[in-house]
């Protein structure tokens, strides 16, 4: 048909191009396009768009071209121009729609069409058709109003006057813009990229002012469009019902003005589209439909979007759980709950968790009744609390249950210990029992009301009671082994007995040394370690108390678990200067062997007791016997003696002269040691003595005494009979030649002419000696007297070195006393004889010593001189008549 309209078309083409009458008047006759025609206009989208319409009815041409005009005001100035395409079809109606930038209230738009054909064939333009304005008669009107304008576009506003006034200005929030004529009267703004402004409403104002003096002000609100939901997901508590749930991405819902509608669709199924406020979302499930494909269409004034979502119904459970009851024991508790819905034909696994962090899992064989687990290992009277999650075949767990709170029954258990003393009978010993409550937890009050001890020995049983305030017990039992179980009696509990074993008495063994405490002991406490025992099967008790204390008040004790050898007790638990023993017990099956004993201080002190010195005291000339009493082991001591110091000083002495003779110090090393002696004392002389204890601290108190050496006589007789026995052996000696001494001493002191000096008898001279009085030390004289003969020399007297008879004593130092002489010798030899009858020549020497030091007035130290020591030297060939006298006269014999 279509190809017959064509070839029929042409024909008749060629056949007015090869006529010659009337070809041309026909041929305008002919492609005479009718005028179109619209048949409709209206403003849609909030008087945004104008949509037209109009009959196509040119079904022989093949395609068919419209030209589109949009004139603005009434003066139809032309703001749009279009030529669009349209398929030749079967006789319908075609519909176009123009969006425009200027509000359509703001003045007139109309609308008209013309056809085209090949650029060449116009038809005639259609009439105007038109959308009007408004028109207002009483005051300005600003468009658009109260509309939702979408964020970030720009958006132009009008302001129509009444006619025959004029607008002087348009705001925009409170800012003047720049007018835009549209037409006489209408005037408009263009605002860039809208933003919505930081306020409570999302609105912006635009005020129009004219010059009457009239003001108009509306509102316009801002928002974003819609936007896909994000993280949709459906889930199902019961396979009846289905939730879908997503997060809202929108920024601002503007007081309503732009409300989001929410639309759920189930794609895969003929169920109506579910409408939807907003997430979440619940639609009933399909039956027998397992895989679901749904979408959610968001729409708003300004667009609308769409999101899909597929799922497994079955693997999208998510079980709801409600509690039914806790049934609380004291050390467990059973809790029972049930899971909504039906869920008997999926694999339901739960978690039990408490706030102590412990978590229980089990699977729930019941689904369609309740399901109960049981809580182990809680503290009693201990309060907690409990929630509960479950999951189908562990896939996804449902929530939580509200937390559950219950408290645990409360038990009392007791750490019990002993004390063993031997009475003076050797077959009964006294234990007394000491014992500690232990309630844990704190969730409620424990009311103890009292005690109950029982005792095995010997197949007898015996009992006390002892009321809640008391926490020891003392019994008397026999050698044998015996059995202890105390236990309390509370009220709305429970408690468990506690045991401990006394061996029999040969078992008990005796008690080990002890050992002192050091490197364990710092600041913080002390650290205590011992050796592992293979008998200690159920761990070790350390004990410990004040040294010398036996108020078992003080009595402390700890448990310490099988394999540790090590305990550690803060300083907090003890005192300084306290001594304090330790004991440490193997445990085997409740009954206790001491294995080690230990003892120290937390900290030692040097301020110990002062010792007590033992009068009288014990001395000679040069060394002085301490002795004293002190008790070094007692435990009341604040520190360990480590021995003792005695400090010695000379009365009189300054103890800033550094002399080592007036000041010193002696120790003890040995605390058991409790006597010294001081040696190298001076005669004489009063002493003061300091005793003092050591500690590792230091010396504590000392005890002082003041004791004078003895005189040493013995010292004083030697000084007095040395000259005397001298004096006698050299009497005994030369008492045969006396007579050749006699002479030959007259003949020595005969001195020169004219010296006037008599010559002495001897006698008479040895007597006059005896009494010459004492010289100074600088006119000390020694006189040797020689006599040399002209035969062969036969005897030669030589002076003698002088040795003192006594040593001084030590102090002053004798090397202070020493004296520096010079000698002087002058020598005169007389003729004593005739060179005839004896040749010989006879010589006398005087040896005169000068005193060169010079005394210094401030020593008052005292001088001592050595004792006189004659020397006689006697040859075999000297003849009889010859005697010869040599030696020194002191200063002390003059």
């Amino acid at each position: 048909m279509k190809l017959f309209r064509i070839c029929s078309f042409n024909l008749l083409l060629l056949y007015l191009m090869i006529s010659e009458d009337h070809s041309g008047s026909c041929l305008d006759a002919v492609w005479q396009l009718s005028k179109p025609s619209i048949s409709h206009l209206q403003a849609v989208s909030d008087k945004r768009s104008l949509l037209a319409s109009w009959q196509l009815n040119h079904s022989s041409l093949e395609d068919v071209i419209y030209e589109i005009q949009i004139g603005r005001t009434e003066n139809h100035i032309v703001i749009y121009n279009e030529n669009m395409s349209v398929q030749s079809t079967d006789s319908h109606e075609y519909t176009w729609t123009w969006t425009s930038d200027l509000p359509l209230e703001c003045v007139d738009h109309s609308v008209r069409i013309r056809l085209l054909h090949n650029h060449s064939v116009q038809s005639p333009w259609s009439d105007w058709k038109t959308n009007y304005g408004n028109k207002t008669e009483d005051r300005a009107e600003i468009f658009p109003i109260q509309r939702v304008l979408r964020e970030g576009t720009t958006a132009t506003f009008c302001c129509v006057p009444p006619k025959g006034v004029n607008i002087t200005s348009i705001r925009f929030n409170n800012s003047n813009q720049s007018l835009i004529s549209i037409s006489d009267r209408v005037k408009a703004i263009t605002v860039h990229n809208v933003t919505i402004p930081p306020t409570l409403i999302d609105a912006l104002t635009i005020s129009c002012s004219d010059d009457t003096g009239n003001v108009r002000v509306i509102w316009n609100y801002i928002s974003s469009p819609p936007q896909k939901p994000r993280n949709l997901s459906c889930v199902t508590t019961d396979v009846t019902t289905v939730t879908c749930t997503w997060d809202s991405v929108h920024k601002h819902e503007v007081d309503d003005h732009n409300r989001k509608t929410h639309t759920l669709h189930i794609q895969n199924s003929d169920q109506f589209p579910f409408p939807c406020k907003q997430s979440p979302c619940t639609f009933p499930a399909v039956p027998q439909l397992e895989e679901y494909n749904i979408s959610v269409v968001v729409r708003d004034q300004l667009g609308g979007v769409t999101e899909i979502y597929s799922f497994n119904i079955s693997e999208r459970v998510f079980p709801v759980v409600e509690f039914d009851r806790v049934s609380p024991g004291v050390t467990d508790s059973t809790v029972s709950w049930f899971v909504q819905g039906n869920l008997t034909r999926l694999n339901l696994l739960c978690q039990v968790t408490t706030n102590s962090s412990s978590t229980t899992e089990m699977r729930c064989e019941h689904v369609s009744g309740f399901c109960s687990s049981k809580l182990e290992h809680l503290l009693p009277n201990t309060r907690y609390t409990t929630r509960i999650r479950c999951s189908a075949d562990g896939r996804l767990w449902g929530e939580r249950t509200p937390p559950v709170t219950f408290t645990t029954y409360p038990l009392v258990t007791l750490d019990v210990w002993r004390s063993i003393k031997q009475q003076s009978d050797a077959n009964n010993r006294q234990v007394t029992l000491l014992w500690t409550p232990l309630i844990p937890g704190s969730a409620v009050t424990v009311n103890i009301q009292n005690y109950i001890i029982q005792w095995t020995q010997e197949g007898i049983n015996q009992s006390v009671w002892r009321d809640s305030g008391q926490t020891q017990a003392e019994v008397s039992i026999g050698p044998g082994q015996c059995d202890f179980a105390v236990q309390t009696v509370i009220r709305g509990g429970s408690s468990i007995p506690a045991h401990i074993t006394v061996l029999q008495r040969k078992d008990q063994k005796a008690p080990p040394a002890e050992k002192r405490l050091s490197s364990s002991i710092s600041a913080a406490g002390f650290n205590l370690s011992w050796e592992l025992h293979e008998a200690a099967t159920c761990g070790y008790t350390v004990e410990w108390c004040i040294a010398g204390n036996a108020a078992l008040s003080n009595l402390r004790w700890v448990k310490v678990a099988q394999g540790n050898n090590s305990l550690f007790l803060p300083a907090r638990h003890f005192k300084a200067g306290c001594r304090y023993t330790f004991n440490i017990y193997g445990c085997r099956e409740n009954a206790h062997q001491l294995l080690e004993a230990q003892t120290g201080y937390l900290q030692e002190l040097k301020s110990v007791p002062s010792p007590r010195l033992v009068e009288p005291v014990q001395s000679t000339s040069s060394s002085v016997t301490l002795e004293w009493h002190y008790n070094e082991d007692d435990a009341a001591q604040p520190a360990f003696i480590t021995g003792y110091l005695v400090t010695v000083q000379a009365v009189g002495s300054d103890k800033l002269s550094g002399h080592v003779a007036d000041l010193f110090n002696m120790s003890v090393a040995d605390p058991h040691t409790k006597s010294v002696t001081a040696k190298g004392l001076q005669q004489n002389q009063e002493y003061t003595f300091s005793v003092s204890a050591l500690t590792k601290e230091g010396p504590g108190h000392a005890a002082s005494i003041t004791v004078r050496t003895k005189t040493d006589y013995t010292a004083h007789m030697a000084k007095i009979l040395t000259p005397i026995v001298l004096l006698l052996c050299c009497t005994i000696l030369l008492w045969p030649q006396r007579r050749t001494l006699k002479s030959g001493l007259k003949e020595i002191f005969v001195y020169p002419a004219g010296m006037n000096i008599k010559i002495p008898e001897l006698d008479s001279f040895l007597q006059e000696t005896e009494r010459l009085p004492s010289q100074k030390p600088e006119e000390c004289i020694s006189c040797d007297i020689e006599i040399l003969n002209t035969r062969p020399f036969l005897i030669e007297t030589t002076q003698r070195d002088l040795e003192p008879l006594n040593t001084p004593p030590p102090s002053p130092p004798a090397s202070s006393l020493l004296l520096s002489c010079e000698a002087y010798q002058m020598e005169y030899c007389p003729q004593l004889w005739d060179g005839a009858a004896l040749q010989q020549t006879t010589c006398i020497t005087n040896r005169t010593y000068f005193d060169t030091t010079e005394e210094d007035p401030s020593d008052t130290q005292e001088i001592v001189f050595p004792d006189f020591k004659p020397s006689f030297e006697l040859f075999e060939s000297l003849p009889e008549s010859c005697h010869v006298t040599s030696g020194y006269l002191p200063n002390e014999a003059i």
